[in-house]
């Protein structure tokens, strides 16, 4: 592997219902910092159906390009056709760093996404940054809270993170702020995709998720005798 060819940062612009996720304008902010520190550039790559009309609002927010891949077999979140499709980006534009949020969504399509493009992945990370040697540099908690590990991938491409929601800074609006579209065209082999949503169905309505939550309020008898 070639690393020298690899280059940008690249970040899973997350979109449920054609509304963009909080975690995806946090990716933003967090890839601009990591850009500059690299003198690179911040790709967001938004998947869907009918999701052509989101390019401009990652742009606003701070993506120098935005890679859209629109089509109705991608109209709701399947590992299959996600994972092909955004390893499809991979494969032609070499991004250095890629991020998706520590999310349901994520949190599957991560490791998928690893394995078909020969990585690593370091998930539900707390910070990010750019060392002296030009890695990037993964802090993750333990499992207890009480152990912090600094990881690394120094010999495979892209290096590649889920990052929990919340933790990172979301990236400034910019009202006009353009960012450069690139239509990216994908198409399925039969039976490529295993699986077919029949039906969605959404028990709670009117509510927020807890991801998106600023605040939560939980209660209790405790573990103790009354």
């Amino acid at each position: 592997m070639n690393l020298a060819e690899y280059k940008g940062v690249y970040v899973f612009a997350q979109q449920v219902d054609n509304q963009i996720s909080s975690i995806a304008l946090e990716l933003i902010g967090k890839g601009k910092d990591l850009a500059k520190d690299l003198g690179t550039t911040v790709t967001a790559v938004l998947v869907g159906s009918n999701v052509k009309g989101l390019a401009d609002e990652l742009g606003e927010y701070g993506a120098d390009k935005v890679i859209v891949v629109d089509d109705p077999e991608l109209k709701d979140y399947r590992t299959d056709a996600y994972s092909i499709t955004i390893g499809k980006a991979i494969e032609e534009y070499k991004p250095e760093i890629v991020l998706l949020g520590a999310t349901h969504i994520g949190r599957d399509l991560g490791p998928c996404l690893a394995v078909n493009c020969n990585t690593g992945l370091t998930a539900d990370c707390t910070h990010l940054d750019i060392d002296m040697d030009g890695y990037l540099n993964y802090l993750k908690e333990g499992s207890a809270g009480n152990l912090m590990a600094t990881i690394i991938c120094p010999d495979h491409r892209p290096q590649m993170s889920t990052v929990r929601p919340g933790v990172m800074e979301k990236a400034q609006y910019q009202a006009g702020r353009k960012g450069e579209v690139i239509k990216l065209n994908v198409s399925f082999k039969e039976g490529e995709i295993r699986t077919k949503v029949l039906e969605i169905v959404k028990s709670l309505k009117e509510t927020v998720s807890l991801t998106d939550a600023k605040i939560i309020v939980s209660g209790g008898m405790g573990l103790g005798k009354p």
